[in-house]
């Protein structure tokens, strides 16, 4: 049985050309597909899928969705339309009940799971060969990472390589575990973004480009969620202003006025310890050092400081401990406890709003990154944000008032006067 000719650039987007070689190459294992409508991320997946299989004889697939009832109307229909794209319909066999797709030459199959039924999920075996392709679409949907390991654990089984697409719209919200868990860096790990931009217009149709251009002009928000998959918030976030990128150590070493502060831990709560810089003139803080850890001594917590901290130079910490803070300073920190007073917590989050910037290294700060971008704006009953800035998940936040406090008391005086006038 023959193949029929066809050229990828007719059915894969320029977009995802790197993608494509970085396939070729063996580079990941897992592919994290996110962008907006019509920016082809589940053609992509699928067509790298039908390819795949052909060209390794061990190879089979499972395609999840975290509800079942919706496998045939996306995945199933998706993967259907790459197999008559390719030209490869006649070398494969379809079913609906089951679904069951198979490739008619070596009897590979591409099998669907809904993960609301997990014990169908665990029990997925192949007669030839192993699960060397996996995709979760619209992975947002699912409960979280543990979801997934679990899922990963059970299938990722009996084979030298593995391919796993997780495709999705990222959600609003950047507390949502998908977009926090894209903040964490794996190496085994390509993060890709598209939109319809990047996609021929002639693929998606006037009428796609329609719609799209009109939400922009009356609701832009809504369209760089929808169309853009940009990560645009609730309305909810307290700081609109962090910077997430790379501070080189050429970056750090003309840095020159640099400030620390120490948040202590308590029983499951940890100690953060961070390092910042603060440009006072343009108003930009830049964070570059953490230690982030539960369940320290105070004697380790010193030494994990004091690798930073070589010159010991002055700290300034949570002053309800001040039995620990002697510890610390008797295990020779020179440290000192924040003045605090009423409406501090309040002052000092609105300093950091104000803010022009607040650039933070996540890869030499990840909690930091993670508790900056995710601090959100309660609601109550009705759905209404409440007034009062949340306690918890703050350390860092805490940590860095802290170490700013003389700073946030130079702004409150100038405030001060203003208002005399």
């Amino acid at each position: 049985m023959k193949m029929t000719k066809v050229k990828l650039d007719k059915l894969i987007a320029p977009s995802f050309y790197s993608v494509h070689n970085a396939l070729k190459r063996d580079r990941y294992t897992h592919y994290w597909l996110k962008g907006g409508r019509g920016s082809t991320k589940s053609t992509f997946a699928s067509v790298q899928i039908i390819l795949g299989m052909m060209q390794d004889p061990d190879a089979n697939a499972v395609v999840l969705r975290k509800v079942g009832q919706y496998l045939k109307d996306s995945v199933y229909e998706q993967l259907a339309w790459a197999i008559d794209k390719l030209g490869v319909s006649h070398l494969w066999k379809m079913t609906e009940n089951p679904m069951v797709m198979t490739y008619l030459e070596t009897g590979q199959k591409i099998l669907f799971r809904g993960a609301d039924k997990p014990k169908k999920t665990r029990s997925t075996k192949f007669s030839k060969g192993y699960a060397k392709f996996i995709w979760y679409e619209e992975v947002d949907e699912f409960h979280g990472t543990e979801e997934i390991r679990t899922i990963n654990q059970s299938l990722m089984r009996g084979g030298p390589r593995f391919v796993v697409f997780y495709s999705f719209n990222p959600p609003a919200s950047v507390r949502n575990w998908v977009n926090a868990e894209l903040l964490i860096d794996r190496a085994d790990r390509l993060i890709h973004h598209s939109t319809y931009l990047d996609v021929p217009k002639e693929w998606l149709g006037e009428p796609f480009i329609i719609e799209a251009e009109h939400l922009k002009k009356t609701n832009e928000r809504a369209y760089n969620h929808e169309y853009l998959g940009e990560v645009t918030g609730t309305g909810g976030e307290v700081f609109t202003n962090v910077t997430i990128r790379d501070i080189g150590d050429e970056e750090i070493n003309r840095f020159d006025r640099i400030k620390r502060g120490l948040d202590f831990g308590y029983a499951s709560d940890p100690l953060h310890y961070g390092v910042c810089h603060f440009d006072k003139t343009r108003r930009r803080l830049y964070i570059f050092h953490e230690v982030h850890k539960v369940g320290l001594s105070n004697r380790v917590a010193v030494d994990l400081i004091k690798q930073e901290n070589v010159n010991n130079e002055p700290i300034v910490a949570d002053s309800a401990e001040p039995r620990t803070i002697n510890e610390f300073r008797g295990l020779g920190l020179k440290i000192t406890g924040a003045r605090k007073g009423p409406g501090s917590v309040e002052h000092g989050i609105k300093f950091l709003q104000d803010l022009e910037e607040i650039i933070i290294d996540k890869k030499r700060c990840p909690n930091t990154a993670r508790e900056f971008l995710h601090y959100e704006l309660e609601k109550d009953r009705e759905g209404n944000f409440k007034a009062d800035f949340p306690d918890k998940n703050n350390h860092s936040i805490d940590c860095f008032r802290y170490a700013l406090e003389d700073d946030m008391r130079g702004s409150r005086k100038a405030k001060a006067v203003q208002s005399l006038y």
